[in-house]
């Protein structure tokens, strides 16, 4: 089982930039790929960006690609994503989340575990 706690989250104006965290328990995180997605009021849970186990493969969704860099730390057991640029279509909750697999997906349904979630929320 591999619980995901993120913190990080909260209000920047356009153009700012949030650091978001997410730790994990369990001793299979090092091997796990790990994911961030987003989900804004209405509208359905979608891709951020994703991690392999060891950090060598990065996945971005288009929309944030070059604004946003994805990094993990496995002797901390946590993953972090570094938001710069911030714009008001980046608001969303921003969710963690953990796969049985070392590298990482896009979809939603290859992720076994998930977090709570963290808001984001972009003044303009």
């Amino acid at each position: 089982q591999v619980q995901l706690v993120e913190s990080g989250g909260g209000l920047v104006q356009a153009g700012g930039s949030l650091r978001l965290s997410c730790a994990a328990s369990g001793r299979t995180f090092s091997s796990s790929a790990m994911g961030w997605f987003r989900q804004a009021p209405g509208k359905e849970r979608e891709f951020v960006v994703a991690i392999s186990w060891n950090g060598g493969s990065t996945y971005y969704a288009v929309s944030v690609r070059g604004r946003f860099t994805i990094s993990r730390d496995n002797a901390k057991n946590t993953v972090y994503l570094q938001m710069n640029s911030l714009k008001p279509e980046d608001t969303a909750l921003y969710y963690c989340a953990a796969r049985r697999d070392s590298f990482g997906s896009a979809r939603i349904t290859d992720y076994d575990y998930w977090g709570q979630g963290t808001q984001v929320t972009v003044s303009s």
